[in-house]
């Protein structure tokens, strides 16, 4: 089974952003977004490159972003049953939200929760990796 990694970064927040997925400890995937971004949004492209990647196969997706673990698992299917609302207001990176959620409804990814900075080796390669993709780094293959 594969093994993601994934992380985002913007410095300052919101400034210029990067991500990086890391499959089976290496780097595997970095981009970014054009312009000025947030460290949520690239924590959420970071998932979406993940399960992109994955294309469906059984995998399990570390990240330290509890945010989007509970998007995905716990408040978006009530948002999608309310026409993408919800009670208190418009929802924050709705065109990340719900690519994620499609692509994580749709997957067998297993997503896991790991304290971010606390040593994981995984989770400070991908951390390592989404300040080099802010900082305009690309992997070629």
């Amino acid at each position: 089974m594969t093994i993601y990694y994934t992380d985002g970064s913007a410095s300052p927040n919101p400034g210029p952003g990067g991500f990086a997925v890391i499959r089976d400890l290496q780097p595997w995937i970095l981009g970014s977004e054009d312009g000025e971004t947030t460290n949520i949004r690239m924590e959420g492209k970071a998932l979406i490159a993940a399960l992109r990647d994955a294309d469906g196969a059984p995998c399990v997706i570390y990240t330290d972003s509890e945010f989007w673990i509970n998007v995905v698992t716990k408040w978006a299917p009530g948002w999608e049953k309310r026409g993408w609302t919800k009670k208190g207001g418009e929802i924050k990176n709705l065109d990340i939200v719900r690519e994620l959620y499609e692509l994580y409804s749709n997957s067998q990814a297993e997503l896991r929760w790991v304290r971010g900075h606390e040593g994981d080796e995984g989770n400070e390669l991908a951390d390592t990796w989404a300040n080099r993709a802010r900082e305009g780094e690309r992997l070629t293959r």
